[in-house]
């Protein structure tokens, strides 16, 4: 029986270790010839000398079992290195159908400590190189589209984070960048559609060398179970959103952990007022707003995260 995947070709970007590991591996496992691309940078904050090592073990991973992958060493926030990583794909498998996004660093710090620098890296390889990729992807499918006469297969998966939905207090330059490419998703999916294409976003929970912080307190299981942090409960639906299965899902958000998928919803009007006159006052407003506020429970901001089963400290 064909796999779902069967013939089509995936760049992950960020692929050599933890999440985008899981998440190669699963898309060769589905049929996916896979393009491997991780700069190999040995420090979660994109500190040391990039290396290859990560990205062409994890293509030997793939090949080791049958499947077809090879590895790309690139920086995706260097839009050239970003236009070469697409091409390694076109020049060795002649297409390319999933793009998966999910390199990316930390510079934790409290936004009153945060220097610049630290703030520009993280959004330049969170959200710029998922631009980076993205861009030149769409430019592809859209040529291809126009080629064809009609719509391609075109999948885009990003990854955004439970930082963006719930906040993150020693986070700023991660969480906004996480933000944005929500953003960069819904204006792809739109922007796209017509050509067959789309893209979605994912916020993963999963233990890798980016939280390890984060789950410090949350041991794994030593009696051989898999972990519910393991990046094994996110693949899955990436390899889903990879599918010609998933056409009818387009500019979504999904949080998925521990075997849990749920689909998050576009903010929506909580409350509404109108001015009694022409326009507003400072009184007309301090009447409506600061009431308003006050009877509201102080964590009720957070109520969308608490159904989703996250915590907000």
């Amino acid at each position: 029986m064909a796999q779902p995947l069967e013939g089509l070709t995936a760049i992950v970007t960020g692929a050599g270790r933890g999440l985008g590991r899981a998440e190669a591996l699963e898309l060769a496992r589905l049929g996916a010839r896979v393009v491997v691309n991780d700069y190999g940078r040995p420090g979660r904050d994109g500190s040391g000398d990039a290396s290859a090592a990560p990205a062409e073990g994890v293509a030997a991973e793939i090949r080791a079992v049958g499947g077809e992958a090879v590895a790309h060493l690139g920086d995706v926030a260097d839009h050239e290195q970003a236009r070469a990583l697409v091409q390694l794909a076109l020049d060795t498998y002649g297409r390319l159908d999933v793009l998966v996004n999910n390199a990316g660093i930390l510079r934790d710090r409290m936004v009153f400590s945060m220097t610049e620098e630290e703030w520009d890296t993280v959004i330049r390889v969170h959200l710029k190189g998922h631009f980076n990729t993205t861009h030149f992807a769409a430019a592809h499918w859209r040529e291809r589209a126009k080629a064809a006469g009609g719509p391609v297969h075109g999948r885009i998966i990003n990854t955004s984070s439970e930082a963006f939905l719930a906040g993150s207090a020693g986070q700023p330059n991660y969480a906004a960048a996480k933000g944005g490419i929500v953003g960069l998703t819904t204006s792809t999916a739109l922007a796209l559609a017509k050509y067959g294409v789309t893209a979605n976003a994912i916020c993963p929970r999963a233990r890798t060398r980016m939280t390890e912080d984060v789950f410090a307190g949350f041991a794994a299981p030593q009696d051989g179970t898999l972990d519910p942090l393991a990046p094994e409960h996110v693949a899955p639906l990436v390899g889903y959103l990879a599918s010609p299965a998933a056409a009818g899902v387009n500019g979504q958000l999904l949080v998925v952990h521990g075997g849990m998928v749920a689909v998050a919803e576009r903010p929506r009007i909580a409350a509404k007022f109108d001015t009694a006159k022409d326009v507003f006052s400072f009184e007309e407003l301090d009447a409506l707003l600061t009431p308003y506020y006050a009877q509201r429970p102080p964590n009720e901001t957070f109520a969308a995260a608490e159904v989703l089963g996250l915590k907000h400290d």
